[in-house]
């Protein structure tokens, strides 16, 4: 049964084999139009720059030191109970008050006085004019020197100020020292110890210590335990008994 209106289906189909085809077809098409005009749109609208909130920031590379440019280096504040406390400068140390220099000995004048070279007693005295019996030797001859008892190893000294001339080991006397004093004085120590304190060229004062009694001397060996003590003036012996104390 038809409609009424004319709207049944056979009017739908009147209507597409007519102008309604290109009608809808038209329509058709204006909406896609319009889609792709709103979808360029769109696009143009967000632009690139508004997407830079949504990056990550990016590092900024390190910049090389500049050759030309002092590094300063940023120190921490120094709080009050870290300041440096000053010292206070230290007292001048006094300075150290020099040794007495001891008194040069005048070589050339003769010495004032003269002191025993070792504590004993005479034994035999000095004797270059006259012959005595040496009971060691067996036979007479004379005694340039004086010999002086002591115990063996008693410290002998310098009888007195001068310069040590000789040291050496005689035949008959054994180890002897030879003190040169001012005048032309000359002390000889003989019958010492093998090792005296002293050595040649050293200078001496009175009551200095050169070595010790001995038994070196072959041709007083029938004696007690004695110095040989002999002085000189100019090279000649003379008597030192005149001379000591």
């Amino acid at each position: 049964m038809d409609n009424k209106n004319g709207a049944g289906p056979g009017a739908m189909e009147k209507f597409f084999a007519g102008k309604g085809f290109y009608i809808v077809l038209l329509l058709c098409a204006v909406v896609i139009g319009v889609s792709a005009w709103t979808l360029l749109r769109g696009r143009e609208t967000v632009k690139p720059e508004s997407l830079d909130a949504y990056r990550p920031a990016a590092t900024a590379p390190a910049q090389e030191p500049d050759e030309d440019t002092e590094e300063v280096i940023a120190r921490p504040p120094v709080s009050a109970s870290e300041t440096p406390k000053v010292q206070p400068t230290p007292a001048p140390t006094p300075a150290a008050t020099p040794a007495p220099t001891p008194e040069a000995v005048d070589t050339d004048a003769a010495p004032e006085g003269w002191l025993w070279p070792v504590y004993g007693t005479l034994e035999r005295g000095h004797s270059v004019d006259e012959l005595v019996y040496d009971v060691t030797m067996g036979d007479w001859r004379t005694h340039d020197g004086v010999d002086l008892a002591a115990a063996q190893g008693a410290v002998v000294m310098a009888s007195a100020a001068g310069t040590v001339k000789d040291i050496y080991d005689d035949d008959l006397y054994g180890t002897t020292v030879v003190i040169a004093h001012g005048g032309g004085y000359e002390s000889v120590y003989a019958n010492l110890a093998a090792a005296p304190t002293v050595e040649i060229g050293e200078t001496v004062g009175a009551g200095d210590t050169i070595g010790s009694v001995g038994d070196t001397a072959i041709c007083e060996a029938g004696l007690v335990y004695h110095l040989h003590y002999a002085m000189r003036l100019d090279g000649e012996s003379v008597d030192p008994g005149d001379y000591l104390a």
